[in-house]
């Protein structure tokens, strides 16, 4: 048995994973993917979610808190070298389960496949890349059996299984466009990419714009009034102002309250925000619209620096991004 060493488990986006996988299947590696097929009581991640393991110990993504990982591996690294699919399940009464840590009461069971023309063929691996460019939700049909997966005609509304097999739901990643490159996006921005959001941040303000305090992300230096009609504004979109200059903020809010964002929100103190409504009404937005607008944003934690500013605002952020998809 190959020894498990955790040489780099990244946390990425479980949209992110397949890409990935394409690059390292064309690099030459040897794959396996696990999948979070079932759950029941606390379990640590939910079903659907997902794990690439390198045949050299590289890891991306995860299927639990940390406490069946290391079962998982060893079990990936027997998949690549037989190339047979293989069903893990850990609960409370397998004594496995107290050796890996998922004492919690939880019960999770995990599906491991290797990516190959066998099972998850490459060529899809390309086809879920691509419609995760154009925001287009993803289904799989996957054997639990033989770990051949193809895609579903029709994508299903969550990750289930039903009988022998795993129908896999991949959503379009939700995104978070800020409006303003201040000190406060600076650490709103990291905190949303660790959360698995695509962020791009707003503002035509050259002095505040500049790859080396946004990386890793878009910077655009243009007006959101001008660059945002030509993103995609839908219903797994977030946006928030930081500028508190309303020739910046309120020209993204006349475009962004025309959509279907689900979560809308503004920096500046209560006055600021009751002033901001009342200006927005005045220049001829809907009142309905306007009050889709949270303000302040975030929550009222005590925040005062700029870092918990952005805790406080991905808090809420998170909040209706999860009340918004049920789960």
């Amino acid at each position: 048995m190959q020894e498990c060493v955790f040489q780099n488990i990244e946390a990425i986006a479980d949209n992110e994973i397949f890409a990935k996988a394409y690059n390292w299947y064309s690099a030459g590696y040897k794959l396996a993917i696990a999948f979070v097929i079932k759950t029941w009581g606390s379990s640590p991640r939910q079903v659907g979610s997902v794990m690439l393991i390198r045949e050299d110990g590289e890891i991306v993504g995860s299927v639990s808190g940390g406490c069946v990982e290391a079962a998982v591996i060893e079990a990936a690294f027997e998949v690549i070298v037989t190339e047979e699919a293989k069903r893990l399940d850990f609960g409370i009464a397998d004594s496995l389960a107290w050796e890996v840590g998922l004492s919690c009461g939880g019960e999770i069971s995990i599906l491991i496949t290797k990516i190959s023309d066998k099972a998850l063929a490459p060529n899809l691996l390309t086809v879920i890349s691509e419609l995760n460019v154009a925001r287009s939700p993803v289904g799989l049909r996957i054997s639990v059996n033989t770990g051949c997966a193809t895609l579903a005609e029709l994508v299903p509304s969550i990750s289930h299984l039903e009988d022998d097999i795993f129908w896999f739901s991949l959503s379009p990643r939700p995104s978070l466009i800020i409006i303003g490159a201040t000190h406060i996006a600076q650490h709103l921005t990291p905190i949303a990419v660790q959360n698995g959001f695509e962020v791009c941040v707003i503002d035509p303000r050259q002095i505040f714009v500049s790859a080396e305090r946004f990386s890793g992300v878009k910077v655009i230096k243009e007006w959101p009034s001008e660059v945002l009609p030509k993103l995609s504004l839908d219903s797994r979109t977030a946006l928030v102002t930081l500028t508190h200059d309303p020739k910046i903020d309120d020209s993204a809010l006349h475009v962004a309250l025309g959509k279907s964002l689900f979560y809308v929100a503004c920096l500046g103190s209560k006055r600021t925000h009751e002033v901001r409504i009342a200006r927005l009404i005045g220049n001829g937005l809907d009142p309905n619209q306007v009050s889709k607008i949270l303000g302040p944003a975030g929550y009222d934690i005590g925040a005062k620096t700029p870092s918990e500013i952005a805790v406080s605002i991905m808090a809420q952020l998170i909040e209706k991004y999860r009340g918004i998809q049920g789960s």
